[in-house]
């Protein structure tokens, strides 16, 4: 049953581009590894990570296209679910830190003996074996997804007002995180990694590594969701983003619907943090900030929500946009960024690939009636002027 849902929804676009991200992870890490430094087709050390880092923006901004451009979900805290997993996997590479720490405590990370701790807190246990870090990177934004779906969509919160709870989730998540009694860092956050499954996290293969299993994150998410939207559950998810009412009415348990997607989407989100992480180097608080989360609408619109494919290409346009953007005039980032959105608001509603594919779908459209017309050998008829003599009628009573 599973097989014949990966079968359909491996339609021929979708064929293309799970290929095209599979080729990608393996052409990216091999330029890196074989190619001599200097070679003009070698990807250079620094730029690996980067590029793994825009793969799991596109993760994030794919999982974000989920809820909003097929249930009409518009969150403004998915940045909550992608730091939660970016925390898991953290706490994680702090445990495999051991006695190399600044302060050579083979138990406690060096900022809970800086901060005086005892003994490890309860939910730090068990971090210190990978497939445990796994379970939580998908429980933890899971659970915090479907306890938040369950609450709002039960309660009938739509449209900008959900819009506005989620923002202050992943806000008020902000300020907890901050705290040093949390016990998550505070304002300096988990960073210093050392190893991830028993190798380095600086080596170039394990940066490799990485890029290529971030590429596999966003291959598999593309599948998954591409089952599911192009399922009947994937219908009915449209026509909740259309008509909600009428789907109530026809019986369907709305709630249910949503909180599924929006379930899966923060899954989805969480395991692109788990991958953020060790190749930026450091996860702090400020992930959670509403800012990042209002970024992933940009990319997505700016893609083309609704579209599976146009998230990405938004993601990794804008992100490589602000890298380079950045670099040159670093104080003017934000207004660029606001102007592109108004941009896109205003003259591409439907986004990029929203936009190309109805330009194409238009002019196939042309193409086809007018070799439909010459095949026929009818001529198109001219267009009359309705004021010539000739089309003149007299009226009534003349």
């Amino acid at each position: 049953m599973i097989t014949t849902a990966l079968f359909r929804a491996l339609d021929k676009k979708a064929i293309w581009v799970v290929s095209a991200i599979l080729l990608v992870a393996i052409l990216v890490p091999l330029s890196n590894l074989v190619l001599p430094v200097g070679h003009p087709l070698r990807v250079p050390n620094y730029l690996v990570p980067l590029l793994g880092k825009y793969l799991t923006y596109a993760t994030l901004a794919l999982a974000l296209d989920l809820v909003w451009g097929y249930c009409g979900i518009l969150s403004l805290g998915h940045g909550a679910f992608f730091a939660l997993g970016g925390y898991a996997m953290g706490m994680y590479l702090m445990r495999q830190i051991g006695d190399r720490g600044v302060y050579a405590n083979p138990e406690l990370p060096d900022f809970m003996v800086f901060l005086n701790y005892d003994a490890l807190p309860w939910y730090w246990l068990g971090f210190d074996q990978f497939w445990f870090a796994l379970i939580m990177i998908a429980l933890v934004p899971g659970l915090l997804a479907f306890v938040f779906g369950w609450f709002a969509f039960r309660s009938r919160v739509t449209g900008v007002y959900l819009s506005i709870i989620s923002q202050a989730m992943t806000y008020a998540l902000l300020l907890a995180f901050f705290r040093n009694d949390m016990g998550f860092g505070g304002n300096n956050g988990l960073t210093d990694f050392k190893d991830i499954l028993g190798v380095s996290v600086q080596a170039d293969t394990t940066r490799a590594g990485l890029f290529a299993a971030s590429a596999v994150l966003l291959a598999i998410c593309f599948i998954l969701c591409a089952s599911i939207v192009n399922s009947k559950l994937g219908k009915v998810m449209v026509g909740v983003r259309d008509a909600e009412s009428r789907m109530r009415f026809l019986g369907y348990r709305v709630e249910n619907v949503k909180t599924f997607a929006f379930t899966v989407s923060g899954i989805m989100a969480g395991f692109a943090g788990a991958l953020y992480v060790p190749q930026v180097g450091i996860i702090n608080p400020g992930e959670f900030s509403p800012a990042n989360s209002i970024e992933v609408v940009i990319w997505t619109a700016v893609g083309g929500r609704g579209t599976l494919v146009g998230p990405i290409i938004g993601a990794i346009t804008v992100n490589a946009g602000k890298s380079w953007f950045t670099g040159v005039l670093p104080e003017y980032w934000l207004f660029a960024l606001g102007g592109l959105f108004v941009f896109v608001t205003m003259f591409l509603p439907k986004g990029i690939v929203g936009t190309a594919a109805s330009g194409w779908r238009a002019l196939r459209a042309r193409s086809i009636s007018s070799s439909a017309s010459e095949g026929s050998g009818v001529k198109p008829d001219k267009p009359q002027n309705p004021a010539s003599p000739a089309n003149m009628q007299p009226e009534a009573g003349e």
